[in-house]
């Protein structure tokens, strides 16, 4: 009897340590995350601003900084500085609200240096646009982007410069500080020439960075004093713009941007 009691045991024991396992969630990378699963609880609302980025027309409202150029061919808007003079940042016009699921696509035209960057939340130091004329004018001069009169977010979600060159990971800072929040997963790979799908979600002071749904940034904004520097409260609404250095070589399309219901 007591043989049997234990094999009986045993065996209870393995069917309820099975089925604990069971509950857990998976967490292999080979599986495709949900819509839901990737951006966290939050879901596409409305459609609040969509560009094709196709034509000269569908961006004569948008404001270049610095001397980049941009061409258009197969549904595609090419960016790029002639003779990699000088960097550049492309923004675009709308103001988007505190919370927003923005995607788009985009893909390496070139892949021996480049480095791309999303700005995002962008407003005067004071509140004000980021085209307000009292601001210092810019052209494409990184610091008058991270140390200078405006305030945002940006992530790195390209990281190939000639003077950094195959650094891979993505890197999440708050500006006009310059604090590093968060270095992240690589993005899109240095030496892709594939096209990718990016989604930019800010809900609040949460945000995440997907590349090809692969979580890249994943960092909520609740810690104001890092490393000694007081970054101020979580920023809000603002604009969007997509910064290339010089040696960058990109093509991009379908920019569409989701108030979060």
């Amino acid at each position: 009897m007591n043989t049997i009691y234990l094999r009986w045991l045993v065996c209870l024991l393995l069917v309820t340590a099975a089925a604990g396992c069971s509950k857990q969630p998976a967490t292999s990378s080979n599986n495709t995350p949900t819509d839901s699963a990737l951006t966290g609880t939050v879901e596409k609302g409305a459609l609040i601003y969509s560009n094709p980025l196709s034509s000269p027309a569908s961006i004569a409202d948008w404001v270049m900084e610095g001397p980049g150029e941009l061409t258009f061919k197969d549904g595609w808007m090419q960016m790029y500085s002639p003779n990699e003079v000088m960097h550049h940042v492309f923004w675009c016009p709308e103001e988007f609200p505190d919370s927003f699921i923005a995607e788009w696509q985009a893909q390496p035209i070139t892949t021996d240096a480049g480095l791309t960057i999303v700005f995002f939340a962008a407003k005067g130091v004071d509140g004000e646009s980021i085209f307000d004329p009292s601001l210092p004018a810019r052209d494409g001069t990184f610091s008058q982007y991270t140390e200078g009169q405006i305030n945002s977010y940006h992530i790195s979600y390209y990281a190939n410069a000639a003077h950094n060159p195959d650094r891979g990971h993505a890197n999440l800072r708050k500006n006009n500080t310059f604090t590093l929040l968060q270095e992240g997963k690589v993005g899109i790979p240095t030496y892709s020439d594939k096209v990718h799908q990016v989604r930019l979600v800010k809900h609040h002071n949460h945000i995440q960075l997907f590349v090809d749904n692969n979580k890249v940034i994943d960092y909520t904004d609740n810690q104001p004093v890092i490393n000694g520097v007081d970054t101020g409260a979580p920023y809000t609404s603002g604009r969007i713009g997509f910064r290339q250095m010089k040696w960058t070589h990109f093509q991009y399309r379908d920019f569409n941007v989701w108030a979060i219901d």
